[in-house]
C-alpha cells in the first residue's frame, strides 16, 4: 500500500448477506454474486470466511472526502447487486438473527484450512469488522507506534461497538463481537515489543514451530500490517452507518499521525499498562460509550471524556490532514450514540409495544438493513 501523500490510508469494512423477506442470513450466496460484483466495482469486494459475509476494501486513499464518495459508491453498488440476487446488506458486529450453526464456509482453500485448524472457533466466527490502514512515514517504527497508540484502543471500540444480540439473544454485551474473537489465539491487545525488529522475531518463532505460516495470523487489535507499510487498526466493530466508520478511521488517521510526530510522548510500557488497556477493552465490550475507563493509579475517566481529550490532543493533525469535517461525525456519535445504542432502543421500543422477542429482532434487522444503506 503506497500513495503520493501523508498518511495515506485505506478502510475495510465486513457485511452481512440477508435474505430481507425473512431476515435471516444468505447461509449460502451465489457464487456469481461475488463474481458479478468484482467485475463491476473492482477487485475492492472480497470473499469472507462464511458464505454470509462479503467485504469492501477501499483503495488507498489520500482525501477523506474522496474516500466517503468511494466507499459509498460501493456500499451502493454492492447493495444494489446484491438486491439483484434477492439479498440484501447489513453492516454491524453481529447479525440479531444470526444462527452459527447454521452457516456454510466459502469453498476456498484458505478457508477449509482455517476451519481445519480451529474447527468450532472458525465456524462460531459470525462476526463482522471494521480494519483501518494508516500509512507512517518511513522513519517511523510501526512497532513503536502501536505500542503507543495501544491505551487509545478501548476507545475505538466503543465508537463503534455494533454487536449487543447473538444466537438471538441480548448479551447484556455492547460488543459481543469482541468476546466471541476472543476465543481465536493471537487476538485481544498485544503485548508491548521493542520494536520491528522484535515483533518480526517473534512471528518467525511461530512460523518456524509451524503454529503460523506467516505473521497475517498474528489477528491482534491492532498490528503492523503484514501486507503493506501500515499499522492496521482492527479492534472496532462494523459500523452500520458509513459516516461513523469514516469518523473512526479519521480518528484513527490523526492518532497515528500525533503519534508520529510526537515520539517522546510515550507512557512506560509495562505490564501494568498492559492489563489496563484490556480491562479498558472489557468495559468497552460491556458498556461501550457508557464505560468508565481506568488508568494506572486507579482513577475513572468516562469514555466521552476520553473523547473530548483525544481530539483535542489531535486537533492540530485534523486541520492538517483535511479530517476536520469528517470528525464532525464523531458528535453525532456522541448524540445519538453507537450502533449498538440504537439497536437496544429499537428492540426496547418493539417490546414495550407488545412485540414478541423474535418480532423484536426482526425489527432490529430492519433498521440495520435501512441504515445500512441510508444516505449513500
Amino acid at each position: 500500500m503506497s500513495a503520493q501523500c501523508d498518511y495515506s490510508f485505506g478502510i475495510e469494512e465486513e457485511f452481512f448477506l440477508v435474505r430481507p423477506e425473512t431476515r435471516q442470513l444468505a447461509a449460502q450466496v451465489p457464487a456469481r454474486l461475488l463474481k458479478r460484483a468484482r467485475a463491476e466495482l473492482g477487485e475492492s469486494i472480497e470473499s469472507e470466511l462464511l458464505q454470509a459475509q462479503i467485504e469492501i476494501a477501499s483503495p488507498v486513499q489520500c482525501d477523506m472526502a474522496q474516500a466517503r464518495r468511494q466507499l459509498g459508491q460501493l456500499r451502493r453498488g454492492l447493495s444494489e447487486l446484491a438486491g439483484e440476487h434477492g439479498l440484501a446488506l447489513l453492516a454491524a458486529g453481529t447479525h440479531p438473527l444470526g444462527l452459527w450453526r447454521e452457516q456454510i464456509e466459502t469453498d476456498k482453500p484458505r478457508y477449509r484450512r482455517l476451519v481445519e485448524d480451529f474447527q468450532i472457533v472458525a465456524r462460531r466466527s459470525l462476526v463482522c469488522g471494521l480494519h483501518v490502514h494508516v500509512q507512517l512515514p518511513d522513519d517511523v517504527d510501526r512497532v513503536q507506534a502501536m505500542n503507543r497508540a495501544m491505551p487509545w484502543l478501548p476507545l475505538f471500540l466503543a465508537l463503534s461497538a455494533s454487536s449487543p444480540f447473538w444466537d438471538r439473544l441480548r448479551t447484556g454485551l455492547m460488543s459481543y463481537r469482541q468476546a466471541m474473537y476472543d476465543e481465536w489465539p493471537r487476538t485481544g491487545i498485544p503485548d508491548f515489543f521493542a520494536d520491528e525488529a522484535a515483533y518480526d522475531a517473534f512471528a518467525a518463532v511461530l512460523v518456524r514451530a509451524g503454529a503460523i505460516a506467516d505473521a497475517s495470523s498474528l489477528w491482534w487489535a491492532i498490528r503492523p500490517s503484514p501486507n503493506y507499510p501500515t499499522v492496521e487498526l482492527r479492534i472496532a466493530d462494523a459500523c452500520t452507518r458509513l459516516d461513523d466508520s469514516l469518523a473512526i478511521a479519521a480518528l484513527y488517521r490523526c492518532l497515528m499521525r500525533h503519534l508520529a510526530m510526537h515520539p517522546t510522548q510515550a507512557p512506560p510500557y509495562d505490564a501494568a499498562l498492559r492489563r489496563v488497556i484490556d480491562e479498558n477493552r472489557w468495559r468497552a465490550k460491556r458498556f461501550g460509550l457508557q464505560a468508565q475507563f481506568l488508568d494506572q493509579q486507579g482513577r475513572t475517566e468516562p469514555a466521552l471524556e476520553q473523547l473530548r481529550r483525544l481530539r483535542e490532543l489531535c486537533a492540530e493533525d485534523a486541520r492538517a490532514l483535511d479530517c476536520v469535517e469528517a470528525l464532525q461525525a464523531l458528535d453525532a456519535i456522541v448524540e445519538r450514540g453507537n450502533s449498538a445504542q440504537a439497536q437496544l432502543a429499537c428492540y426496547r421500543e418493539q417490546r414495550e409495544r407488545g412485540a414478541s422477542r423474535s418480532a423484536a429482532l426482526r425489527g432490529v434487522v430492519d433498521w440495520l438493513l435501512q441504515t445500512t444503506v441510508s444516505g449513500l
